[in-house]
């Protein structure tokens, strides 16, 4: 590699760092560099009748009439008040080049809802995945959610709490696998007064902590998080997952020890994947399952 090319790819490297890390959206400088080829994207498909209720699906190319592929449906991280499904297609791109489908929706959030209405978004999409993803070439039986921060909390919470998914006429047996990237799941008490309004009264706080719903009879957890992080704490992951194996559930954790916040997600971007050990521990899990 020249040396001109190689501080074009720096420079360029160093754009996407300060891209994600100043949180501007889209991420636009990632996404320029992922590739375009390889899969399908059918955009704004409604699963409710809002604005915020619609999701894009992503399918690999090449695939078999006959194949019924496994579903990642992603929810993105945001603190419950921001983001746009758009910005993840570099996420999107790091799975279906692996031969899975992704569903990533958007969902209302601060200050158009407080929880648990975003909870009740991220549920009507894994309904509508349920009951759709059959005519994009997708298995409804062999279906994992997904998520990174904000949307790792959402992943957990349809897991491990049955009251949002029987509102819908499913149970969280009905996932196959659940995958959280740097999620707050034991985050109390709040200290901002922005999350103090978002998660309510301070007595009905307990309700929106995934850890209180562990009963032992969840799908198969893999919670993956940064020890570098210091936006969610990594004490939520160890947490959860400890809860997870007293009470006899299924759980896999695995620590990053150099990723922070951004780079439990951006590290899934080809540009920046280093030696791939975050895609392929996502892999080895949905193989696994």
């Amino acid at each position: 590699m020249s040396f001109k090319v190689w501080q074009s790819l720096k420079m360029s490297l160093s754009a996407i760092t300060i891209c994600l890390t100043s949180a501007c959206s889209p991420v636009t400088v990632l996404n320029a560099m992922i590739p375009a080829e390889g899969y399908q994207k059918q955009a704004d498909i409604a699963y409710g009748a809002l604005s915020r209720q619609t999701l894009d699906i992503y399918t690999p190319v090449n695939v078999s009439p006959a194949q019924r592929l496994k579903t990642v449906l992603f929810f993105y991280g945001g603190s419950w008040d921001s983001g746009r499904k758009e910005d993840y297609k570099f996420v999107a791109e790091a799975l279906t080049s692996a031969g899975y489908i992704v569903v990533i929706p958007d969902y209302r959030v601060y200050p158009d809802v407080i929880f648990p209405e975003f909870m009740a978004d991220a549920a009507k999409a894994v309904s509508w995945t349920k009951q759709h993803v059959a005519q994009y070439g997708g298995d409804e039986k062999e279906i994992y959610l997904m998520g990174h921060s904000a949307g790792a909390h959402i992943a957990a919470m349809l897991t491990l709490d049955k009251q949002f998914l029987a509102k819908q006429n499913l149970s969280p047996m009905a996932i196959k696998g659940m995958i959280g990237l740097a999620g707050p799941y034991d985050f109390l008490p709040l200290k901002s007064n922005r999350l103090k309004t978002i998660f309510g009264p301070e007595n009905e706080r307990w309700k929106s902590q995934p850890i209180n719903f562990v009963a032992g009879e969840n799908p198969p957890m893999l919670l993956l998080v940064g020890e570098k992080d210091r936006t969610v704490l990594p004490r939520n992951t160890y947490h959860l997952a400890d809860k997870v194996k007293q009470k006899g559930g299924k759980v896999e954790l695995i620590s990053f020890q150099d990723y922070n916040h951004v780079q439990m997600i951006s590290h899934l971007a080809k540009p920046l994947r280093k030696d791939g050990k975050l895609r392929a521990s996502i892999i080895e899990f949905l193989e696994r399952n």
